[in-house]
């Protein structure tokens, strides 16, 4: 059905020969098997995300991959059955024989190369110092790559020995570099200085180790009495203090034991001629904690100490010679010390949760750090100048060929599962190689350390080529892109260019191949990194391009095979084949914008390069002459002068247009066929009996909907689909006026086709210098139409829909990055950010904007200095950075009114200005320019760029007035401005409102980092399970959703590695699973996981992070871990008022969660602080009628019931009352607990007046009955936490829970030699269990936008 097919998600498009058109809609291909369940959505979901979900189930899944040229034979179908399982290998132990140890025992699966081994015992505390050894099994060498499943007689019980093999020099410097790594293992340097993909991590230092074993460790029940509840004063509600420190707080285990002074190579290195005969490979210098100066040869043997000392070569072993094989086992020999301290440092390793210590597949950057000891290090010193990256060192001498690892991973196969799993995995790997790659050479181009492959042209217009990487600086070099804009163009076309490159990556044809692309922004340039095509190097542009343009449209040519790989691709991507004209008034064909060029690569390979206008052209910002735009645009101000004529729709956008004609085209066409029906009415039986003859479906569907209006409609929905069916299929067996039916829809919504629906875009319309024939007059006219349409959308729907949005609540951005982020979402690129800010504070609802109104208003402003700032920075030498970057922050945030730069000082300026030298500076200013900003100038070119990009009036006199017009907070400005530039500053506190001195100096700039944009690439089996594990829960069908999602996991590590932005939504989502279903200590484990990787990955104050630690605090809470709870819940509430501040919706959330923890722990007034501002907060947000604000008065009214205060308690119930009674009736359950609830206070209430009244007549002897204060009961509190959370438990006997987890289980053992009979027969019971068991009703699943 082609209106399925062109839609296809990139992911599963097959990757036969068979064509798309082909391919049975997924809908109807799982309803062959199993009838479908009424309650379960048809997938008409145009955008392909709902692939999935219409039967989330195994079946569907299996039948997809049986699509990949299966057909034919049936082993292979049965092959795929097991496709599912194949990676759940059961694994099996083997016992490892080590020198100097017990021998021990060591699971391993059957997938797992011996490599991998090799790191596990490099890993373990008790084996971590060897690194040269090799396995065998019965004196056998096992070959370090091999699978263990191909390795013969390895089975259960085998034994592994571990021998110790002779260094190499290779081996040698492995070993030194590993006892380094051991010995900063637990030394956070690294990730602030942003190396080595390390990165921070603190929920240890709040959960006070791990928190599965504490659980146990610690008494329950019985650590209430023990338990501080004070929360730092600088969170409590109506605080103004937002102090920085907490942000990093102190780690115990970061003062690292010393384990040796010194550890650096010798300047004997490398050994003479003599000495090398006698094996030795290098030496080593070592200082010990005890002072002792050591010389160390490391040879073919081992480590021995010799006899030199500093200026005295002499290679003798000293004596007592004591040979080891391990630099440990030498060093514990020579020092007590060391030997002490080690042994600790690797228990304290291994304690740690291995999410702390995993690297995180790409660079993740702190905007702050603390002050740290530069401490010696002879290894980084040494990769400093050599170019180390990822493990260069393994292969010698050589560097990696980027393009080809890129190119031959994407040409592994991918017909099944497993196939599949290895290509992206590999894809993955290369990927986050070689971003590290690029970025580490961009800043190497930028800082002057790259000799130019031009080095006699002035300096703007210099190539650079590093370590197999192509580098461009993005200026406008020979007046490429005079026509679009100059500079400003030349700067971003490398993130378009980017965006094409992910998209064409996305859609993934087999063929055609694209260049590894990675964008740099550093120190105010813009640096684009790309693999480099074999051969290009050898011969000029002009010859090697066979397809698209290199001037911007003059001469063109096409080529066959680009025309027909592309076409592959213009279904996807909704990219029209159009004809344009080349100087000589020739037609050409081409299927993509001009400027994407064709080139074929020495090694054959089809290239497309240039793919910065892979996605329509944004007419709001292209005023084009004699063309008149739709009245919404205008009505906004547009068409608007932009400063580049480079601006396109983003994808999503494209996608949400032509799902909304989509939409609109079905509703036109059932209407149009309900007409005709009604006009048939009459002689009815004669042509419905036709109609079946002709086209059963469409007859029985239409004798069926006659009983009902609404029936009616839905079927002539299906029943325009089936046409639109038929018509595809084009075999002539429709009546003409359904035919015309669809032929007036498609006109109607502009489909390029007449016979189904078909919307693509022409990239080349309105493209400077590109003439179309006259015979393509009419359908330019009709494109021009559709791209006035796309923007007209843009503003008419996507804007309003995101406000209505933010509005329910349903997106909750929290700081500058989530509302990009949500806007991007919704198709809506950042420059029309200031009509979104318009458009929020032209809404009635204002105020319960407020929250995103405040955030755009900072985003506004940051993202126009940030563009100040990178013309800025251009001006400064390397010398004058941190000068310059804190007289900018001064300028920027301080109120003190006339910072002074500091420039660098006198004596350092060198006398003799050498004329040459002048040149090599990329800001061709005078050097010292920048200092003399003022904050005044820098405030007036704030707004004027706000004004002429974002078009929004800053209506503040400076930034301090802004700060208190819009509640700004200085603190998150300078979080934003420091992530959008990449600066780091010192971890202390600023004071920005002195008015007597400058906040910043230049010593609180510790670094500058690269902001890096790459591709990333996607794990897509794993992410269809993840999708059809969500739907089922959606539908309440917890138990199948919960093994889809373990098995997305599964899959999501299979090709990520540990460490994912993925694999963290999957936890969190499996958390809440197992919460729900009352397995609180697996939630809490995969929750704990879910909060350290969202730490690592995406930032320790990201809004993401914040809002895992309050699912972690809650499961916290249900394990009886309160304190810990609590702790997490504080540590929560301070990222929030760091990243935002207190007004905000999420905090009504998170107060009410302290709140209720507090009353549990019997802390009434600090309970009430907190619950009291939620329910302020929530009467904003949500209106002062909403039930959120009944459950804030009733949860208030419950701590007054503690406190005995009643008089409060009735008023908060009653207002509760109210509001329930208004909105949901009398007799809805909710209004009855509450007055039920309202009866018991008053007779609590009574019963204490007359208490009272007793003591004031009687005196002393007063007859007093005791009155009952009760403390909540943790159950209480835990289902009121619940309820807030959004979380509704479904009830299971403990039986469900057991079936449960044995299922789980057993699900797991399942081995790969199960036969599929057995399969279907596991399957066959599980669904008898299931129609055993009640059907949940959907609406007590948490709404999935709660989880995500």
């Amino acid at each position: 059905m082609v209106i399925k097919a062109d839609e296809m998600p990139p992911a599963a498009v097959p990757a036969t020969a068979q064509s798309e058109e082909e391919q049975p809609e997924p809908g109807h291909l799982s309803s062959k098997r199993q009838p479908r369940p009424e309650s379960e959505p048809r997938s008409e979901h145009p955008s392909g995300m709902a692939l999935m979900n219409g039967d989330g189930s195994y079946e569907h899944l299996k039948e997809e991959t049986r699509q990949n040229g299966h057909e034919e034979v049936d082993p292979g179908d049965d092959a795929n059955d097991q496709e599912v399982i194949v990676i759940q290998d059961t694994g099996f132990t083997v016992k490892i024989y080590a020198p100097g140890i017990e021998p021990f025992s060591l699971q391993v699966s059957p997938q797992e190369m011996v490599q991998e081994i090799h790191q596990v015992l490099m890993d373990r505390e008790d084996t971590c110092h060897r690194t040269c050894f090799s396995l065998q099994q019965d004196g056998n060498v096992l070959d370090n790559f091999a699978e263990l499943k191909t390795i013969e007689g390895l089975q259960e019980g085998s034994v592994l020995k571990v021998v110790e093999e002779p260094y190499t020099v290779r081996e040698a410097r492995i070993h030194v570099r590993h006892i380094r790594d051991l010995l900063k293992s637990l030394d956070p340097s690294d990730a602030f200085n942003g190396v080595d993909c390390n990165s921070l991590s603190f929920l240890s230092v709040f959960t006070e180790g791990d928190l599965g074993d504490s659980g146990k460790r610690k008494k329950k029940g019985t650590e209430m009495e023990q338990i501080d509840c004070t929360p730092p004063e600088h969170i409590l509600p109506g605080g103004k203090e937002r102090p920085l420190c907490a942000l990093q707080p102190q780690n115990r285990d970061w003062k690292p034991l010393q384990c040796l002074k010194v550890l650096t190579m010798s300047g004997w290195n490398p050994p003479p001629g003599n000495r090398k005969m006698h094996g030795d490979l290098m030496y080593l210098y070592i200082i010990t904690v005890e002072d002792r100066h050591v010389s160390i040869t490391a040879s073919t043997r081992g480590f021995y100490l010799n006899q030199s000392t500093a200026y005295n070569f002499n290679p003798k072993p000293a004596n007592p010679s004591f040979l080891s094989h391990s630099l440990v086992e030498l060093l514990n020999q020579i020092s007590p010390t060391f030997k002490r301290n080690f042994s600790a440092l690797q228990k304290k390793r291994v304690q740690r949760h291995p999410f702390e210590r995993i690297a995180t597949p790409f660079q993740v950057y702190s905007w702050t750090a603390p002050q740290a000891e530069h401490a010696m290090d002879c290894v980084r010193a040494e990769d400093a100048y050599t170019s180390r990256l990822g493990y260069e060192e393994h292969i010698p001498g050589q560097t990696r060929d980027w393009n080809e690892e890129l190119q031959t991973t994407r040409e592994l196969p991918r017909k099944n599962l497993p196939e599949r799993l290895l290509r992206e995995r590999a894809i993955f790997k290369v990927h986050s190689d070689f971003t590290a790659a690029a970025t580490r050479g961009a800043m190497a181009v930028i800082d002057g350390n790259v000799m130019a492959i031009n080095p006699s042209e002035e300096t703007k217009m210099q190539m650079f080529i590093w370590n197999n990487i192509f580098f461009s600086l993005g200026f406008d070099v020979r007046d490429h892109y005079k026509d679009f804009g100059g500079d400003v163009a030349a700067y971003v076309a490398p993130t378009n260019d980017l965006n094409g490159v992910r998209t064409y990556n996305a859609v993934d044809v087999e063929g055609l191949y694209t260049l590894g692309t990675v964008v740099v922004d550093y120190r105010g340039y813009r640096v684009t990194a790309q693999s480099i095509i074999p051969g290009i190097l050898e011969r000029e542009q002009e010859q090697s391009v066979i397809y698209g343009s290199i001037d911007f449209g003059k001469t063109i040519v096409s080529h066959p095979k680009y025309l027909e790989l592309l076409e592959k691709t213009s279904r996807p991507l909704k990219i029209q084949k159009h004809k344009v004209l080349n100087d000589k008034n020739e037609e050409v064909e081409l299927c993509s914008s001009v400027e994407c060029k064709g080139i074929i690569g020495n090694d054959g390979r089809h290239y497309i390069l240039d793919l910065l206008r892979t996605f329509p052209p944004d007419l709001n910002f292209l005023p084009v002459e004699g063309e008149e735009m739709p009245e919404e645009c205008k009505k906004m101000g547009f068409p608007k002068q932009h400063r580049h004529k480079l601006c396109c729709l983003r994808q999503e956008l494209v996608d949400a247009f032509v799902e909304h004609r989509y939409l609109l085209f079905m509703k036109l066409a059932a209407l149009q066929l309900m007409q005709q029906k009604a006009s048939k009415q009459e002689n009815l039986g004669v042509l419905e009996n036709g109609a079946s003859a002709e086209n059963g479906t469409v007859g029985s569907e239409k004798s069926e909907s006659d009983d009902g209006k609404i029936e009616e409609n839905v079927a002539g929905l299906d029943q325009v689909k089936e046409l639109a069916e038929t018509i595809a299929s084009d075999d002539g067996t429709v009546d003409p006026k359904s035919r015309e039916v669809i032929q007036n829809a498609c006109k109607a919504v502009g489909s390029i086709s007449d016979t189904s629906f078909d919307i693509r875009f022409n990239p080349d319309i309105f493209s400077p210098g590109v003439c179309f024939p006259e015979s393509s007059k009419e359908e330019m006219q009709d494109q021009k139409q559709l791209l006035k349409d796309a923007a007209a959308f843009l503003l008419s729907c996507q804007i309003p829909g995101l406000v209505k949005d933010c509005l329910d609540h349903t997106m909750l951005p929290m700081d500058g990055a989530t509302l990009a982020e949500a806007m991007h979402q919704r198709g809506i690129n950042m420059r029309y950010l200031g009509k979104v800010v318009d458009f929020i504070a032209k809404t009635p609802t204002r105020p319960q904007l407020d929250h995103i109104y405040k955030i755009g208003i900072s985003e506004l402003i940051t993202r126009s200095a940030k563009h100040i700032f990178k013309t800025y920075l251009q001006g400064v030498e390397l010398s004058g950075l941190s000068a310059a970057i804190s007289h900018f922050l001064n300028c920027f945030l301080s109120s003190f009114l006339n910072p002074v730069a500091h420039l660098p000082a006198d004596e350092l300026v060198s006398k003799k200005k050498n004329k040459k030298r002048k040149n090599r500076n990329l800001g061709n200013a005078d050097n010292t320019a920048w200092a003399s900003m003022t904050p005044q100038e820098l405030w007036k070119n704030i707004c004027s760029e706000a004004k002429n990009y974002f078009d929004f009036h800053l209506e503040c006199e400076n930034i301090d007035q802004a700060a208190e017009v819009c509640n700004l907070q200085k603190i998150t400005l300078l979080r934003e401005i420091s992530l959008k530039t990449g600066i780091q500053i010192l971890l202390k506190e600023y004071n920005f409102d002195n008015r007597h001195k400058p906040t910043f100096t230049e010593e609180d700039i510790l670094n500058i980092f690269p902001v890096v944009k790459h591709v990333n690439p996607k794990a897509s089996d794993a992410f269809h399970f993840f999708q059809s594990g969500q739907a089922k829960v959606q539908q309440g069908f917890l138990k199948e959703g919960c093994e889809l999602i373990n098995e997305a996991l599964n899959l999501f590590n299979n090709v990520y590695g540990a460490m994912h932005v993925e694999i963290c939504a999957c936890l969190r989502l499996l958390a809440r699973l197992n919460y729900i279903m009352g397995d609180y200590s697996e939630a809490l484990s995969n929750q704990q996981k879910a909060v350290l990787m969202s730490e690592r990955v995406l930032g320790i104050e990201h809004p993401n992070t914040i809002q895992e630690y309050m699912h972690l605090a809650l499961y916290c809470f249900a394990n009886s871990q309160l304190s810990t709870a609590l702790n997490l819940l504080y540590r929560a509430r301070y990222l929030m008022l760091l990243v935002f501040g207190e007004d905000h919706p999420e905090m009504a959330l998170l107060d009410n969660n302290i709140g209720l923890v507090l009353h549990g722990v019997m802390e009434y007034d600090l309970s009430l602080r907190f619950l009291e501002n939620a329910l302020a907060i929530n009467s904003k947000y949500h209106g002062s009628k909403s039930l959120k604000v009944a459950l804030s008065h009733h949860l208030v009214a419950r701590v007054y019931e503690s406190k005995a205060e009643f008089r409060s308690a009735l008023q908060h119930e009653k207002e509760g009352y109210t509001i329930y009674k208004n909105q949901l009736g009398e007799h809805h359950e909710k209004t009855k607990e509450s007055s039920e609830y309202l009866k018991y206070l008053t007779q609590q209430a009574v019963a204490l007046q007359r208490t009272m009244n007793e003591i004031y007549k009687n005196g002393s002897n007063a007859n007093i009955m005791p009155l009952k204060f009760t403390a909540p009961s943790m159950a209480s509190v835990l289902e009121q936490l619940n309820i807030i959370n959004g979380i509704l438990f479904i009830p299971l006997s403990q039986k469900d829970l057991e079936n449960l987890k044995a299922e789980v289980q057993r699900r797991q053992q399942l081995q790969e030699a199960v036969k599929n009979s057995e399969q279907l027969e596991a399957e066959d019971a599980a669904s008898e269990e299931r129609e055993a068991e009640p059907s949940i009703p959907s609406a007590e699943v948490p709404p999935a936008q709660s989880s995500a």
